[in-house]
């Protein structure tokens, strides 16, 4: 029989599978689906700007006053509230959709990691194991089934627009300029080899909403409320709301996560490297926008089966080996990627980047999240928040560049923050190494045999916050 525990992050995860099989579909095609005036790219940069304002003060304000539960069904309405604003793309609907999603996303994803962070400590107390071991494999639970969500999103796309028979062709012109040997700036945008039937793109979106709506119920109807009680007893006990405003920006004065920023900024370059310049100047321009989903779902499926498969080796060899493994296989594709003149006829190669991106990203998510979690046990929100916060920056600043730099120099920047982060993050894993932190059961867990479930889960949230 499963634990509790167990079961609340299954929920969760099918949860974010449902929401993100929509939003997972709709980021990989904007850059091409929306190319007009850049109006896709430039919605993506407002997503994840508003993203950077939320996670000033959001986070900790929603987690306390809601608790997380539904903390995440508030900001899965904000998701699912883009999908709407694709039906009818335009400037008046996809920035405000971009702004409303923005704003939920980090309390959402904030919320996700302190729930998870909760559970498993709380089962490692009453296994009488590790607290961060625990943690890591609850993550690669999570990541495993959530990253599966590119492959369902992604097929929904390619099946629906396959349909249209004329955005298969491809003229010889345009493949002159796929990949980096040409800028990248004047593939054509206004042709069928991008844009398909109207209706087969309203039938998408209709998809994509309805199974936003059903990770909305899935979570409201089976997701236990574990921190009820405390969110209605710090209601009762309001801190003053500057206290609250802050509490990300108190974290920055941690050394380490400053050290840490390299890396979580890389995470979002490399994620919307892949989601807006591989799909639009690889994919796009040498296939057409129907084999996007395809491509995209290899991406999906190498990330999900690699989240679980590291999630559990981790525990054997540490993160550091991980990380390195992760940075190797991003350098080794980023100067292929430089080199590679991409053409129908190498129809294979389409899908081995992807794959490769896939497993190195499954290290950078599960071990990045799960390390944040282990450094600050005491200030779980305020370190999510600091996560959302700087990968969202990162993201920002490759989608405000996407527009008017060459591909070329993009690949040049995604390395030289990748060799940054090498040099930033083993000191912080040295550090920790040398002076681990104590986790946060080793204080909380030393009660009587008659404590009971509901006591264990107040203290860990109190020593949380």
């Amino acid at each position: 029989m499963i634990s509790r525990n167990f079961k609340n992050v299954l929920v969760v995860s099918v949860g974010f599978l449902s929401l993100f099989t929509a939003y997972g579909g709709l980021q990989s095609l904007q850059s091409s689906l929306n190319a007009e005036q850049g109006m896709g790219v430039a919605s993506l940069s407002v997503i994840y700007a508003s993203i950077i304002i939320s996670s000033m003060f959001l986070p900790p304000i929603m987690i306390k006053n809601l608790g997380c539960k539904w903390t995440i069904v508030v900001g899965m309405a904000c998701y699912v509230s883009y999908s709407f604003g694709n039906l009818y793309p335009g400037w008046y609907t996809l920035i405000p959709t971009s702004v409303i999603l923005g704003l939920g996303g980090s309390p959402l994803w904030s919320a996700k990691c302190t729930y998870l962070t909760i559970s498993g400590n709380t089962q490692a107390a009453k296994d009488g194991n590790k607290g961060s071991d625990v943690i890591n494999q609850y993550f690669g639970i999570f990541f495993f089934i959530f990253q599966s969500s590119a492959v369902w999103g992604n097929l929904m796309s390619s099946l629906i627009f396959g349909q249209d028979t004329n955005i298969a062709y491809i003229p010889d012109e345009q493949l002159a300029s796929c990949g980096a040997a040409d800028c990248g700036l004047n593939i054509s945008v206004n042709g069928t080899t991008t844009r398909p039937a109207q209706r087969l793109v309203w039938t998408l979106v209709g998809c994509y909403i309805g199974v936003g709506v059903l990770a909305m119920i899935i979570v409201a109807v089976f997701l236990d409320n574990i921190d009820r009680d405390q969110s209605s007893h710090f209601r009762e006990n309001r801190e003053p709301f500057c206290h609250t405003f802050m509490a990300t920006f108190r974290l920055l004065k941690d050394w380490r996560l400053v050290t840490l920023i390299p890396l979580t900024m890389y995470s979002g370059f490399e994620q919307s490297f892949l989601s807006g310049e591989y799909t639009k100047n690889y994919v796009t321009c040498a296939l057409g926008i129907h084999f996007v989903g395809y491509v995209m779902m290899c991406f999906g499926a190498a990330n999900s089966l690699c989240s679980f498969l590291f999630g559990r080796l981790a525990r054997y060899t540490g993160r550091a080996a991980l990380f390195f493994f992760a940075a190797l296989t991003n350098f080794a594709s980023i100067i292929a990627l430089l080199y590679w003149r991409p053409h129908p006829d190498q129809l294979p190669v389409f899908f081995v980047f992807p794959a490769l991106w896939g497993m190195a990203d499954a290290i950078w998510q599960t071990q990045t999240n799960a390390l944040y979690g282990v450094l600050f046990p005491q200030d779980k929100e305020a370190a999510f928040a600091n996560y959302r916060m700087w990968e969202s920056l990162g993201f920002v600043i490759a989608f405000a560049y996407s527009t008017f730099l060459c591909l070329e120099y993009k690949l040049y920047i995604l390395l030289a923050v990748l060799v940054l982060t090498l040099i930033t993050y083993p000191i912080v894993e040295y550090n920790e190494h040398k002076n681990p932190t104590p986790p946060i059961e080793d204080g909380t867990y030393e009660t009587p045999k008659e404590t009971t479930e509901a006591y264990e889960h107040k203290t860990i949230y109190q020593t949380a916050l």
